[in-house]
């Protein structure tokens, strides 16, 4: 796990979570870490236990020069779709910094200009460069979170445990009780997608 190291610029990692779930917004987060910062544990967030990933946002946020998560919702996603509303959510993150930045690395391969500042966009980023791997962390514990709030209002998608992703679980309770306001109407909720009634 490499820190895009360079004495001349200061570097912004972005990603994003959730994108492709059938419910709950998609989340990115954008993070500036100090150039000298280290960190063992810290890589993709989807290869971490959920200990770990906890014990890392703390650990991010208390040592990050900058960091900000923002929510793109169902309603957005429907009307723009989930690339361009993934890509939006890592804009508003990076509008959201509180620190001026040089460059902007992403994870993936897909990625539009941001205020004119050069971007890379990198495959697997988020295995390969410490400040991606961070914004994965707080991306993916800020919407878990999120998914665990609304689980309370609608327990009978399990949203606590499966996060809004297609499970046979969450397409057995969208069959069976049909969709919520936070169901993404854009997305093909079930497999064979016969009649849902919105």
């Amino acid at each position: 796990m490499l820190n895009f190291y360079n004495i001349e610029i200061t570097v912004a990692g972005t990603d994003e979570a959730g994108r492709g779930c059938l419910a709950g917004p998609v989340t990115a987060a954008a993070v500036i870490l100090p150039k000298d910062f280290k960190n063992e544990v810290l890589n993709d967030s989807k290869t971490l236990s959920l200990k770990n990933r906890r014990l890392l946002k703390s650990q991010i946020e208390a040592n990050a020069i900058a960091y900000a998560v923002e929510h793109i919702f169902m309603e957005k996603i429907d009307e723009i779709n989930i690339l361009n509303a993934s890509i939006l959510a890592m804009h508003k993150a990076l509008q959201s910094l509180k620190f001026e930045f040089d460059h902007i690395i992403v994870d993936g391969n897909r990625f539009k200009p941001f205020n004119n500042i050069p971007y890379e966009c990198i495959v697997k980023g988020d295995g390969k460069f410490m400040s991606i791997a961070a914004a994965s962390i707080l991306a993916k514990t800020s919407r878990d979170e999120f998914m665990e709030k609304i689980h309370e209002e609608y327990p009978v998608y399990n949203w606590k445990k499966n996060k809004g992703y297609p499970t046979k679980e969450h397409r057995a309770a969208i069959e069976k009780h049909g969709i919520t306001e936070y169901h993404r109407k854009s997305f093909k909720l079930l497999p064979d997608q016969l009649k849902i009634d919105f």
